[in-house]
């Protein structure tokens, strides 16, 4: 397109079902209608609808929305949300349905708002909704030479370094169809799976040590992932300033036993291939190409993080008595940066960080193991290379130029991916001229994207951008609402073939629970605060 605009139902083309030539396979029918009744009507009307009613709100270009200052007292700095027309009307349908005049993430913007020490904006991405404290796709950074700036364990969530990670192979989806079945059944039975997957793996307590303190170093030396994979892994796989002595004992006796396990909710392993490449040059620096199969893992640090988390979360009302923080709301319980407290969560959440990379990398060699028994060849005969491996649920020391000055920030990125553009730093040689890989999942069943980090990201959230889908029904509603075998069916349908631990979880993962990932991703590129490299259509899933 001549004005580099992408749209939603663009993304939403894939190849023709080799079954029914003509017809679009990756969206069925009944997902479409759903999307269709969601998204009906004049978006200007959308927009102009939500603006009425919420008439404190100020409209910053065609994506993005301004809460200002004053809005919520004690406001230090403006919240503001990126959103298309059609991602509004789903914000506004939460607006009208909110106790209290507000949709829960929206108000989570405005109060984290108030915390002190924030610059710049409390930022809201396209796929946000409600969480614990701070809103799932909620960016927020703090000064760290002030010392009233804060950390929340909150502003970075339960499933500390709950990220993703991409593996390529040489396969096209001409050598899998005819083992399909084998292969998510080899998966299925390597990966432990579940709320109570478990790790044949036995680990000491210095073990355990040793993962939360290096990470994939740990792996790599026990032969678990091959040397070159942590150069294509946010931090290369290793999280420094982590203290394993910070980390509590409950904290490490839920680790020991969950590493190299999936677990349940929206985690999964899925086999995809590339459908559409939409940017030639980053594809080929990552190795890609249209139908090559590649396989995507979404998991985090388990129980451990979520311990880490709760842990501190207590730990946190002493920080909050002696510096007499007065907060918004209780779920924003914080400490300041520069106290024990909060200097004792950074190392924690960087352990939880680390065995959360190692906890994919274990995965990541079941999956080569798996690719090998099913196609009995290695798997770096298969090509099976590692593409990238995101962090999402994190907060981290970075620079920043907040006001024209250069600033040492504390990020939170809770539900949200960095996004580094070309030549930074901290990205691999191999991605300095395309920018780092941004590893977006789709809901089951549906799309997946590969992006990359651009310099308006660096510019306009802190070098951040989406995470996902983002859900558009609670859990509870999703099983209310809908049958899991209709769910199984629909799936089925599109040619995805899926294994799953319990079957009744499957209605809160549905497609219909989420928002349209590719509304998401349309977003946040047309936004510039990320560019689209590939769209990943899903032919296998397995799932908790």
């Amino acid at each position: 397109m001549a004005d580099g605009a992408v749209h939603a139902e663009r993304l939403a083309r894939s190849a023709e079902d080799p079954k029914h030539p003509g017809r679009d396979c990756s969206e069925e029918d009944e997902v479409e209608a759903s999307y269709k009744e969601n998204f009906a009507g004049n978006a200007q009307a959308a927009v102009d609808e939500f603006m009425s009613n919420m008439g404190f709100l100020e409209r910053e270009g065609d994506l993005v929305y301004v809460i200002p200052k004053g809005h919520v007292q004690g406001m230090n700095v403006p919240a503001k949300f990126y959103a298309s027309p059609e991602l509004l009307k789903l914000v506004s349908n939460e607006f009208r349905t909110a106790s209290g005049g507000f949709t829960g993430a929206v108000q989570q913007l405005a109060n984290v708002a108030t915390l002190p020490g924030i610059v710049g904006s409390s930022i809201g991405m396209p796929d946000i909704h409600s969480g614990y404290g701070f809103a799932v796709g909620n960016v927020a950074a703090f000064d760290m030479d002030d010392p009233a700036s804060i950390v929340s364990p909150g502003g970075v969530g339960f499933d500390i370094n709950c990220g993703v990670r991409l593996i390529r192979t040489d396969l096209s989806e001409e050598d899998v169809n005819p083992v399909k079945a084998k292969l998510a059944d080899n998966l299925f039975h390597q990966i432990p799976v579940g709320v109570g997957g478990k790790s044949d793996i036995k680990l000491t307590p210095a073990d355990v040590d040793q993962i939360l303190a290096t990470g994939m170093k740990w792996t790599q030396q026990h032969g678990h992932s091959w040397p070159e994979d942590s150069s294509s892994c946010e931090e290369f796989g290793c999280y420094a300033n982590a203290d394993p002595s910070q980390v509590s004992d409950r904290a490490k006796k839920r680790g020991k036993t969950q590493l190299g396990t999936l677990g349940a909710g929206n985690h999964y392993v899925e086999v995809q291939v590339v459908e559409q490449v939409y940017d030639e040059e980053a594809a080929k620096a990552m190795q890609l190409q249209k139908g090559t199969v590649c396989i995507m893992i979404h998991t985090g640090s388990r129980g451990l993080g979520h311990q880490i988390c709760t842990d501190f979360l207590s730990a946190s009302d002493r920080a909050l008595a002696r510096s007499k923080i007065k907060l918004v709301d209780r779920q924003l319980a914080c400490m300041p940066i520069q106290s024990p407290e909060g200097q004792g969560y950074l190392k924690a959440m960087a352990a939880a960080a680390n065995f959360a990379f190692a906890n994919r990398s274990l995965i990541t060699a079941e999956v080569r193991s798996a690719f090998e028994k099913t196609f009995n060849k290695s798997a770096r005969d298969l090509g099976m290379y590692q593409v990238y491996d995101v962090t999402h649920n994190t907060a981290k020391e970075e620079e920043h130029q907040v006001d024209g000055q250069k600033k040492r920030l504390l990020v939170h990125r809770k539900g949200a991916t960095r996004a580094y553009p070309p030549g930074h730093p901290s990205l691999p040689e191999r991605y300095q001229k395309c920018g780092q890989p941004v590893l977006i999942g789709g809901s089951m069943g549906t799309s997946s994207y590969v992006l990359v980090g651009t310099q308006q990201a660096m510019e306009r959230t802190f070098g951040s951008t989406c995470h996902g889908a983002g859900r558009a029904m609670s859990r509870a509603q999703s099983k209310k609402t809908l049958g899991y075998k209709e769910v199984m069916k629909l799936c089925e349908s599109r040619g995805v073939t899926i294994r799953v631990a319990t079957e009744k979880l499957i209605a809160e993962e549905a497609p219909e629970s989420y928002k349209d990932v590719s509304q998401v991703v349309e977003t946040c590129h047309n936004a510039g605060i990320s560019k689209l490299v590939v769209k990943l259509r899903p032919i296998a899933v397995i799932k908790g």
